[in-house]
C-alpha cells in the first residue's frame, strides 16, 4: 500500500515539473523544435511510474471498490463532478473561452480556448486510436483482466477500451494548455497554476479508477498522452506564431466601425492592426 500511495502522488506532482522544464521566463526561439532531449526524459519519467503501477492494477482496483469507500455520498458526488468537469467539461469551457473571446475582443482568452481546444483534439485522437488497437479489458469485465487485451477489438465494443484513460487524457491536456499558456503570461505563475491544474487534472484519473472504468495503468498512459498534447500545441503556436491555424482562427474578428456599421475585420498576422471591411 505504501508503494501504491508513492506511485500516485509521484503521478500527481510529476507533471508540474515537467511543464515547467520545458517552459520558463525565456522567450522562445523562432522555429524550435517540438521535440527536445527534454522530452525523452519526461517520457522516461512516465514509463517508468507506468511499470511500477501495472503490477499493482488489479490491488489498485480492489482498493477503490472497496465498499467502504463506494457506499459514501461524498466520493460517489465527489467522482461524478470531476469526471464530468474532464469531459464534456473540458470542451464547454475551452469552447466559451475562444467565442467569448472572440466576441469581446479578448485576444488572450480566445487565445487560451482555441490552443486548449486543439490540445484537446490532439489528445482525443490519439486515445481513440490506441483504445480501438489495444483493446483492454475494462475492470468491471472480471477478475485477472489487467492482462486482457486484444489487437483492434477496442474498436468492436466499449467492454475493451481501458487503455488509455479518455478522460485522464482531456484533463491533462486541458492542465498542460493552459499551464503553458499562462506561464507565457506570467513566467513566475507555473509554480501555483502548475499544481493546482494537474492536481485536479489526476483527480479526474481517481475518478475513473473509482468507477471501475479504468486500470491504475490506464490513468498514467493518460496523463502522459494529455500532458505531452498539451505541451507540444503550445509550443507550436508559441514558436510559429505565423501558423495557419492562428491566421485563420485567431485574427477575424465581428466587430463596429464608427459609424455603427457592422463587419468582417481581417488580419493575416494576428494582434496586427485591421483594418474594417463593410459587409454588405
Amino acid at each position: 500500500m505504501r508503494r501504491i500511495a508513492c506511485v500516485l502522488a509521484a503521478l500527481s506532482l510529476g507533471a508540474a515539473p515537467v511543464a515547467a522544464a520545458q517552459t520558463g521566463s525565456e522567450p522562445a526561439a523562432p522555429r524550435k523544435p517540438l521535440f527536445t532531449p527534454a522530452d525523452a526524459l519526461a517520457a522516461g519519467g512516465f514509463a517508468l511510474i507506468t511499470w511500477a503501477v501495472t503490477p499493482a492494477d488489479q490491488q489498485l482496483a480492489e482498493l477503490v471498490q472497496d465498499s467502504i469507500y463506494q457506499g459514501r455520498m461524498l466520493f460517489r458526488r465527489s467522482s461524478a463532478f470531476v469526471r464530468e468537469v474532464a469531459t464534456p467539461g473540458s470542451l464547454i469551457i475551452g469552447g466559451t473561452l475562444y467565442t467569448v473571446g472572440r466576441l469581446g475582443g479578448n485576444e488572450r482568452m480566445a487565445e487560451l480556448g482555441l490552443h486548449g481546444l486543439e490540445a484537446l483534439a490532439v489528445g482525443g485522437a490519439l486515445t481513440y486510436v490506441l483504445k480501438g488497437m489495444i483493446g483492454r479489458a475494462r475492470p468491471y469485465m472480471g477478475v485477472d483482466k489487467p492482462r486482457s487485451f486484444g489487437f483492434l477489438r477496442g474498436f468492436e465494443s466499449e467492454d475493451y477500451r481501458s487503455f488509455p484513460s479518455g478522460h485522464t487524457v482531456m484533463a491533462f491536456a486541458a492542465a498542460a494548455a493552459v499551464t503553458e499558456t499562462t506561464n507565457n503570461w506570467w513566467p513566475n505563475s507555473v509554480w501555483y497554476i502548475a499544481p493546482a491544474m494537474y492536481g485536479g487534472a489526476m483527480l479526474a484519473g481517481v475518478s475513473r479508477m473509482y468507477n471501475n472504468k479504468h486500470w491504475g495503468s490506464d490513468v498514467v498512459v493518460g496523463a502522459a498522452i494529455g500532458t505531452f498534447a498539451g505541451i507540444k500545441v503550445i509550443r507550436y503556436h508559441d514558436t510559429r506564431p505565423d501558423n495557419p491555424i492562428d491566421r485563420a482562427l485567431l485574427s477575424v474578428t465581428l466587430s463596429a466601425d464608427e459609424r455603427g456599421v457592422s463587419g468582417y475585420r481581417f488580419s493575416l498576422i494576428p494582434g496586427a492592426s485591421l483594418t474594417p471591411i463593410e459587409r454588405r
